[in-house]
């Protein structure tokens, strides 16, 4: 939709990659759309996915006692985060859709990944101790999850060993977008893409390009535990 503004926070260390392509076709089809896309290719820009104090620039609230939470959410506070953090978070508040777009590592986001959201979502900006879920402090926004797994489809169901894949979601969608008041897409999922035909790849890749077409007119997801556990 023109207009909007979509940051794509991308975890893969390889362009040519079933990721990258997924990537490509998302810049590609929301750029037609009208769409500003930024991209935060994580290990492109060799993005630190430690928290420590390096992220505080100047004085620490309490010397004595490093506390990564209280540090980072006074620092915000005052204008002393790190130049790498405020240039993520001013991306995070221009935009009016978040994707994620990366490859299942143990059933959760790559190492990479995690770390930016502990590292950009601190407390003051994304929520605070009584703006939580649904009074998140990133109200207004909409989120994607989109990724590739391993396995296949069967094995992320309820009766497969992996259990529903809904499951490793909560902590991703629930845990992080929904209680920084961020609303959720439904998941685009790539089920085992390294071992499905070329063919089938290229089904895969054509279902990406096909939902973001009418992406906008999407409904966010209810997000309630029932959405996950039910």
């Amino acid at each position: 939709m023109a207009g909007k503004k979509v940051l794509i926070v991308y975890a893969h260390q390889e362009p040519k990659s079933f990721n990258g392509s997924l990537l490509k076709i998302a810049v590609e089809e929301l750029s037609k759309q009208g769409c500003s896309v930024t991209v935060s290719d994580l290990y492109s820009m060799q993005f630190e996915p430690r928290a420590t104090r390096n992220d505080i620039v100047g004085h620490l609230h309490n010397s004595e006692a490093f506390n990564y939470g209280v540090e980072t959410w006074k620092a915000y506070k005052r204008g002393g985060l790190s130049k790498d953090l405020v240039e993520e978070q001013k991306k995070v508040q221009e935009a009016d859709l978040l994707i994620f777009q990366f490859p299942l590592f143990w059933f959760n986001m790559p190492a990479i990944l995690k770390g930016w959201m502990d590292r950009v979502l601190v407390q003051g900006f994304a929520y605070d101790l009584s703006k939580v879920y649904d009074g998140g402090l990133l109200q207004g926004k909409l989120s994607l999850f989109s990724f590739t797994t391993g396995g296949g489809q069967e094995m992320y169901s309820k009766e497969g060993i992996g259990g529903d894949i809904r499951y490793v979601l909560w902590p991703m969608q629930h845990g992080i977008m929904h209680f920084c008041g961020v609303k959720v897409l439904e998941p685009h999922i790539c089920y085992a893409p390294e071992n499905v035909s070329e063919e089938k790849r290229k089904e895969m890749l054509a279902a990406w390009s096909h939902r973001l077409k009418t992406l906008w007119k999407e409904e966010p997801i209810d997000c309630s535990p029932e959405w996950y556990f039910k």
